[in-house]
């Protein structure tokens, strides 16, 4: 199956020498040069990948990604910044992005970045068994996540730390292990999209996010899913 990816990227040169990358990969690009196109292009291909720049001429990249993921949560989001900063990294995390590259980038280390987001959007697919925990039911064959027979809407990223979490109940994962399983042995980012992740999720799915009641922190480690 030819994987859909959708690239918004303003810079014609940039967006070319990507989209030739991705194609020598398999992958089908459509391209899109605004935020307006972008999301448009989006609902006409319902793609499992979206590649999105941040800085774009209309609405910016933070703001396509908020419309993607109220409308298509379970669609992957990689964001591209030309920026450095910390906070550029976390606004985008927070929009709800699922993993983010500085350009200029490796084209090589992008398609690493993608097949390892497509592992985590189709590794829930392999087990076809429903998991209950408390009042959380994850269903790793539609891969959607209850809380009180109510749905609450998860990014891939977020559904697979939930699926290790529920699935092991009282282990305590480091940020290590979090990262290795979650985005892959080979992943070069930062362990700070681990806690972003956490914060997202627990923004979720806690009744109090500041005083956590199932997804607690483990001073010095790390993160576990509390036993009920």
């Amino acid at each position: 199956m030819t994987r859909k990816i959708v690239l918004v990227e303003d810079e014609a040169s940039i967006r070319q020498f990507t989209k030739i990358n991705l194609e020598r990969e398999g992958f089908k690009v459509i391209e899109a040069e605004t935020g307006e196109i972008g999301v448009e292009k989006i609902r006409e291909n319902n793609p499992e990948i979206v590649i999105l720049d941040i800085m774009l001429p209309g609405i910016d990249g933070y703001e396509v990604c908020k419309i993607v993921r109220k409308e298509f949560p379970k669609i992957g989001i990689i964001m591209l910044t030309a920026k450095a900063q910390d906070v550029d990294k976390i606004m985008g995390l927070e929009s709800g992005t699922d993993d983010y590259m500085v350009k200029p980038f490796n084209p090589k280390e992008l398609v690493l970045r993608i097949q390892s987001l497509i592992r985590r959007l189709d590794s829930s697919v392999k087990n076809k068994d429903e998991i209950v925990n408390g009042p959380f039911k994850l269903n790793r064959y539609s891969r959607t996540f209850f809380k009180n027979d109510k749905e609450i809407e998860l990014t891939p990223t977020e559904l697979s730390i939930i699926n290790l979490f529920i699935a092991n109940p009282g282990k305590a994962f480091s940020r290590n292990e979090l990262l290795d399983l979650t985005w892959g042995p080979d992943y070069v980012g930062e362990s700070k999209i681990v806690d972003v992740n956490i914060r997202r999720i627990r923004a979720k799915i806690e009744d109090d996010p500041s005083h956590p009641e199932y997804l607690e922190t483990v001073w010095g480690i790390g993160y576990r899913w509390k036993e009920k």
